[in-house]
């Protein structure tokens, strides 16, 4: 018998449902978090309920509590399963959390249980709203470093600017731009490049251990290869990191 769960990921810009069946991906929905209501809950999740029958848990990490609460009635409502949050199962015995459990985004939990596996120690960039560094080592969170996300501040910058354009940030090769656009590219680019191999290579001299790099999110694939790591070190991408913690946390709570 095949055990289905739905799986969410409420962020400020998006939320991110999948289905599971046992730990593969069977469907994906995208929302928009802003327009998140009853009758846009229902317009777009009415396909879910074809599951209904055979789901083992809804389980949810968010960083919006206003949408969880909107998600969760929605699901109370047209599912015989309730919906849950992860930092309201007990995860003990799964991950120690060496912070303030209050002061932790739920996704960033769900992306150190997403891959502790008790002997290595991680490092995981999540390309975010937000620009989240967090260190794992074995099966112990030990808190991390948040930047500015990249879009956020591109679009901040658009906003309290008079001259400068919305624009899509694209990855480039030159230094000095030769219009606006392309010396904001250029900025944000090489900015971030050296803001991430910065906080990295801060963190290893530190702490002074070894870790394997995770890069997560929408723009973890432009920065991969272009780091200067002066380690040399390795960089995965991992594109369903959270939702895959968040399903992990599931089973564990069902054992």
């Amino acid at each position: 018998m095949h055990n289905l769960y739905i799986i969410g990921d409420i962020g400020n810009t998006d939320v991110k449902i999948c289905i599971y069946k046992n730990k593969t991906i069977i469907k994906k929905i995208r929302l928009i978090t802003d327009k998140v209501n009853l009758k846009y809950l229902k317009k777009n999740l009415n396909t879910l309920r074809k599951y209904d029958k055979n789901l083992k848990q809804i389980l949810f990490c968010s960083v919006v509590p206003s949408c969880y609460k909107k998600i969760r009635n929605y699901f109370k409502l047209y599912f015989n399963t309730n919906c849950n949050e992860l930092k309201n199962l007990n995860l003990n015995k799964l991950l120690k959390i060496k912070v303030d459990r209050k002061q932790i985004g739920s996704d960033r939990l769900a992306n150190a249980i997403s891959i502790i596996d008790n002997k290595n120690n991680y490092i995981v960039v999540d390309f975010g709203t937000a620009t989240n560094f967090d260190v794992i080592t074995t099966n112990c969170y030990n808190g991390g470093v948040i930047a500015p996300g990249i879009n956020l501040s591109l679009d901040n910058l658009s906003k309290k600017t008079s001259l400068i354009p919305n624009i899509k940030f694209k990855k480039t090769d030159n230094v000095i731009g030769k219009n606006t656009i392309s010396a904001i590219n250029s900025g944000f680019f090489f900015g971030y490049t050296g803001l991430i191999d910065n906080i990295i290579h801060s963190i290893i001299k530190q702490s002074k251990k070894k870790y394997k790099i995770i890069f997560t999110g929408g723009l973890a694939k432009m920065f991969k290869n272009s780091l200067k790591l002066k380690l040399k070190l390795k960089i995965k991408i991992k594109s369903n990191l959270t939702t895959d913690g968040v399903l992990k946390a599931a089973m564990y709570s069902n054992k």
